[in-house]
């Protein structure tokens, strides 16, 4: 593990590093492609992100990893939100704010593989209140 010296920095250095590990596996991306995983990663907070809630998005984001908590809130507009999205208008959100990749599967993969490393660190509760925040078709792409 990373040794900053502080321990709230190492703490969270280690689970952005260990959903990162998870996104590769489940991509079968190599660890050379760690700038994919965190393309992936911040593509997919921020359509979440931008389909949710004020209170929501802050409920949400209280659960992240420190660091990935301000990757999650970079950009945020809260007064264009909540984004009206259907599970297409969803998965081009991603597409667009992803770096070209191969993703056997797909953006719906990639929303799979991404979304199982958030559940390391998400409550069923909270991930429940998200879930139910989003249309149908969106919410069944979610673990």
């Amino acid at each position: 593990m990373t040794q900053t010296g502080y321990s709230s920095f190492d703490t969270t250095l280690h689970k952005t590093n260990r959903m990162l590990r998870q996104i590769e596996e489940s991509c079968g991306w190599p660890k050379e492609r760690r700038n994919q995983s965190y393309g992936a990663l911040r593509a997919v907070l921020h359509a979440v992100r931008d389909r949710l809630t004020v209170d929501e998005t802050a409920h949400f984001a209280a659960q992240l990893p420190l660091l990935v908590r301000g990757l999650y809130y970079d950009g945020w507009h809260p007064s264009g939100v909540p984004m009206k999205m259907h599970r297409e208008d969803f998965l081009d959100h991603i597409r667009r704010e992803m770096p070209p990749c191969e993703v056997e599967g797909g953006t719906e993969k990639l929303v799979s593989s991404v979304t199982q490393a958030l559940r390391l660190y998400v409550t069923d509760g909270e991930w429940q209140g998200i879930k139910a925040e989003l249309p149908k078709d969106l919410a069944e792409m979610l673990p």
